[in-house]
């Protein structure tokens, strides 16, 4: 649904700017730093936001990347962690040998006074 309003809004958005455009359609002098040319205003606007429009597109590509790259560095994290409390929490087996002084000798490790 927050897909849909951004795409209607987006729509709306650029059919204002084609709509301010086309109004303004007289010849305007644009300055460069090493020269100036005579150019329809409605050429200039569309310029004007198709380059707003691209590099809004770009910074939004690189965010989404750099969040991947952190989503999979955090992602292999998380897979370290849970391997090694697997590791810990793991039964352990009545034929492994159990290390001196671990377990006190029961009832039934005890010598028989019979």
């Amino acid at each position: 649904m927050r897909t849909q309003g951004l795409l209607i809004s987006g729509l709306v958005f650029a059919l204002l700017i084609a709509i301010f455009a086309v109004i303004n359609v007289d010849p305007v002098q644009v300055n460069f730093l090493f020269a100036q040319t005579n150019l329809p205003l409605i050429l200039v606007i569309l310029g004007s936001a198709l380059l707003g429009g691209a590099s809004v597109g770009l910074f939004g590509i690189i965010r989404s990347f750099r969040l991947q790259k952190q989503l999979k560095a955090q992602q292999k994290e998380l897979d370290g962690l849970r391997a090694q409390a697997r590791l810990e929490t793991a039964p352990v087996l009545a034929d492994d040998p159990l290390p001196a002084g671990s377990i006190e000798a029961g009832p039934a490790a005890r010598p028989s006074a019979e």
